[in-house]
């Protein structure tokens, strides 16, 4: 049985002298609730929150820890993961339906359970992409976050780096979006893939205005082109006009609706954000469901190091040919807390065989950016 008796909840905030543009807003700075869990017996698990949106949403989520999932953790006992994951959410479910909240209070147990997790594998002694069935701690990566402002500076750099795939922001006006793809394609060579991000920020008839000419360049994947919730048959009608594979994933919260996504057919590559909803228990669980569909695993992840590290053991467990995504822009909330992660070679990460999630996060390092 896993005992908890200490619960920290660790705000940060990276300035940032370029915002991270999106088809729905800017980012500002980045931020990052890290949760920190220590067991009567001395074992520490660290665990991240996603809380990119709104603006006040890790100070806002780091209350939710402390004032809600505090005091029912502390006085109980959980024999693993995923049964401290049910428990949470059937103990906040009300809670969530009351306040309209269950989205941050999905994010809360989704960093939970990643904590939860790394102790588990440090009381096992093992990584946790092996627990969980994986045969190599080796995971492709892709350069994630590539901003409108010109974006093949930025591609060229990713690529120098050492990346072989990119992903661009798109959404920002039809005659914008492909004169920015246009330019990266200019610029990298022919072997780089590049995937498009749209965010949800166009109408069916947006999406199917600009498909056909967006064919001409050789797509990886078109995420998110519509709204997450759109009906289904919207969804097919866009799959139905191109060749281009659709992706999409990151705003699903449950195992009935990652169901529904896997059997409808119409989106090919499927991206749970670990931080975001289901923690390793649940995500593996989807993960594989994915893989044995015939379709194509690749976590999304946008945040700082310890939900990154996470993102690659849960693609290391399943395999297949996913990507990790990996944030280009600077922070170091990500590049100082990932342990060695980042070290590159053609295109593909390490994860490495220490237990649990493998690595201790320097927080010392990034104390300057702590908020609480």
């Amino acid at each position: 049985m896993i005992k908890i008796s200490e619960i920290d909840a660790i705000v940060l905030r990276f300035p940032l002298e370029n915002p991270v543009q999106t088809s729905f807003g800017l980012m500002l700075d980045r931020p990052m609730l890290i949760v920190k869990l220590t067991t009567d017996e001395g074992i520490i698990g660290w665990g991240e929150v996603w809380c990119n949106f709104p603006n006040a949403g890790a100070e806002h989520r780091a209350n939710l820890i402390n004032q809600v999932f505090k005091p029912v953790i502390l006085k109980n006992e959980f024999l693993n993961p995923e049964s401290a994951f049910d428990f949470l959410t059937h103990a906040t479910w009300v809670l969530g339906l009351q306040t309209g909240e269950i989205g941050p209070l999905a994010q809360c147990i989704a960093g939970l359970e990643i904590a939860f997790s790394d102790i588990y594998g440090k009381i096992k002694d093992q990584p946790l992409w092996k627990i969980y069935g994986g045969k190599s701690d080796k995971v492709p990566v892709y350069a994630s976050g590539i901003n409108p402002s010109k974006p093949e500076l930025i591609a060229t750099q990713a690529v120098a780096d050492g990346y072989k795939s990119l992903k661009l922001k798109v959404g920002f006006g039809k005659d914008r979006d492909l004169n920015n793809i246009t330019n990266i394609k200019n610029s990298v060579e022919k072997d780089i893939d590049l995937m498009v991000d749209a965010n949800q920020a166009w109408s069916i008839s947006d999406a199917l205005e600009i498909i056909n000419e967006l064919e001409n360049f050789h797509l990886s994947w078109l995420e998110e082109p519509i709204a997450a919730d759109r009906p289904v048959s919207e969804w097919t009608m866009i799959a139905n006009k191109t060749s281009i594979p659709l992706a999409a994933g990151e705003n699903i919260y449950s195992e009935d609706a990652f169901k529904k996504i896997i059997d409808d057919g119409c989106v090919y590559v499927i991206q749970p954000d670990i931080a975001k909803w289901g923690g390793f228990s649940k995500t593996i669980k989807v993960a594989r469901k994915i893989v044995s569909a015939g379709k194509r695993y690749c976590p999304h992840y946008l945040g700082g190091g310890i939900g990154l590290v996470a993102s690659a053991h849960a693609l290391a467990a399943i395999g297949g040919n996913g990507m990790l995504e990996v944030d280009i822009n600077h922070n170091p909330l990500r590049s100082q807390l990932c342990g060695d992660l980042l070290n590159l070679s053609q295109g593909v990460a390490s994860i490495g065989g220490g237990s649990g999630l493998g690595f201790t996060p320097d927080i010392g390092a990034v104390e300057i950016y702590r908020i609480q």
